[in-house]
């Protein structure tokens, strides 16, 4: 868990809270949760997003169950540290689509005293660590792994299964391009799919 209160009050340090698991895992529903409740208490918070991340709002951050706060979408993680000066609390959503310098950013932000909280996926399609993430996960002081339900076994997922025949890392989508599937149901799943691939076609040339 993370502390909102430290106990040496001298410290001028700010720290990093990253949450990160599969699609439709509620990442972003926590990340506006926290957010919320800094804003009811007053802090100064700005939201970051991705510029690319134009699914549900140009300007909102949207968790799938239709929860937003008003975010500023940014084409570079560059952008973020100009832009959060006099903040006392930063959001950062989609952190895996920013390039590497959301892990210096980050932590500068730290350093000048900010609470900084971060959302995004930990795996691609692949079930690789995506992008920046892993090094982020690795500075935070504190790091929260949500998880989906499989849709498949009913059993907690935490891997992304795309669904359509799209080999780009970065391919925006929702339930239609992905579905969130336990390690097992996962690897079935790329199973089935390069057996399906390498399947002769039965149509006539």
């Amino acid at each position: 868990m993370f502390l909102e209160n430290t106990v040496n009050h001298k410290e001028q340090f700010g720290w990093i809270e990253v949450i990160c698991g599969s699609m439709f895992s509620g990442k972003t529903e926590e990340l506006i949760r926290r957010l919320k409740r800094a804003q009811f208490a007053k802090q100064k918070v700005e939201i970051f997003k991705p510029a690319i991340d134009t699914r549900y709002h140009d300007e909102m951050v949207v968790s799938h169950d239709a929860n937003e706060i008003r975010s500023t979408p940014v084409p570079a993680a560059a952008n973020i540290r100009l832009l959060a000066q006099g903040c006392d609390v930063v959001g950062i959503d989609e952190a895996q689509f920013f390039d590497d310098e959301i892990i210096t950013v980050c932590n500068d932000l730290a350093n000048s005293g900010i609470r900084v909280i971060v959302a995004g996926l930990d795996m691609d399609f692949k079930g690789n660590p995506f992008g920046p993430m892993p090094a982020l996960m690795a500075t935070a002081e504190y790091v929260t792994k949500v998880h989906a339900v499989c849709t498949r076994t009913g059993n907690l997922a935490h891997y992304s299964f795309r669904k359509t025949d799209n080999d780009k890392l970065v391919l925006l989508g929702e339930t239609e391009e992905y579905e969130p599937l336990s390690r097992a149901a996962y690897y079935n799943a790329i199973r089935e799919q390069a057996e399906n691939k390498s399947e002769p076609s039965n149509e006539l040339s």
